[in-house]
């Protein structure tokens, strides 16, 4: 695969590396949210996290609480946000898999998304339909 993520793990692309192990690598984002905004990525190309096996997420999830932490820690930030997108109408401009790992300061201006309410009964239908679609 080309895409520009697999080009900065192959090291053809240079990056502002703060992790890596043998499946992920970590990096600082080019466009910060806030100092020390982190994307960490799978060096194994996969589209997004519905792609990714099982098995490679459990230590995808230990790379990225490491790697939280020491955010959290190393630029002194008051919490951190975890977000990943996933396919274009959730905002992935990136076709590779990838979490942002944004430090938080109390007073950053950064806000929830807006939120809604349900109506009556479709809560229920909505949650009969997920139900319904699992494996």
């Amino acid at each position: 695969m080309d895409c520009i993520f697999c080009k900065i793990v192959r090291g053809e692309i240079p990056s502002n590396k703060v992790y890596e192990n043998k499946n992920f690598f970590a990096f600082l984002d080019i466009g910060p949210v806030n100092r020390g905004h982190t994307l960490i990525i799978p060096k194994k190309h996969y589209k997004n996290l519905l792609e990714m096996p099982e098995e490679e997420l459990k230590g995808y999830m230990e790379a990225i609480q490491k790697v939280s932490k020491a955010i959290l820690q190393g630029v002194n930030a008051d919490g951190i946000s975890i977000n990943m997108s996933n396919e274009p109408a959730a905002g992935q401009v990136v076709m590779h898999a990838h979490f942002h790992i944004i430090p938080r300061l109390k007073n950053d201006g950064l806000k929830l998304w807006p939120q809604s309410r349900y109506k009556e009964g479709e809560a229920e239908e909505i949650k009969n339909k997920i139900t319904n679609s699992l494996e």
